[in-house]
């Protein structure tokens, strides 16, 4: 595998560990000393405002299967990112994404069926956030992980 396809693999499974609040799988994806810095970018003095700080993969593993808003039943989020920006320099790599967050919430299926006519997916898909991920990666053992990452959220955001 490419290196560039192996630090994207490293976003894909963070998107996937997010969606799940599975810490564990989120927390192999840092090193031991990683720090998650949360930005809301759209002030209006156009300096971005620092509103939350993790530091160290215990911390960042422990946050997502415990700081993020349970799915409810029939609930899900789908976290989806675009416009990858790679760079790779030697054992260290950079990843810069847009990122925008959906929840979706089925509908519960009547006792008596769905109504006549009815067909296709049956709920709700709502944006919730957006905004930007960076990623700066370190090559470990043949393994990329997380060093740092800041997200930066174009909408207010409370932490």
């Amino acid at each position: 595998m490419s290196d560039e396809l192996a630090v994207q693999q490293v976003l894909a499974h963070y998107v996937r560990a997010h969606d799940r609040r599975d810490g564990a799988a989120m927390g192999a994806l840092f090193t031991p000393e990683a720090r998650v810095t949360i930005f809301y970018n759209n002030n209006p003095d156009g300096k971005p405002e620092l509103i939350g700080e993790l530091a160290g993969r215990e911390a960042i593993a422990q946050a997502t299967t415990h700081m993020m808003k349970p799915h409810p039943p029939r609930g899900w989020s789908h976290n989806a990112t675009d416009g990858l920006l790679i760079n790779i320099d030697g054992d260290h790599a950079t990843v810069d994404a847009q990122f925008m967050v959906f929840t979706i919430l089925g509908d519960a299926k009547p006792s008596s069926g769905w109504p006549a006519g009815a067909a296709g997916a049956m709920g709700t898909i709502t944006p919730i956030e957006s905004g930007y991920y960076t990623q700066n990666l370190v090559r470990v053992d043949g393994q990329w992980l997380i060093e740092s990452l800041q997200v930066r959220h174009n909408l207010p955001f409370a932490f």
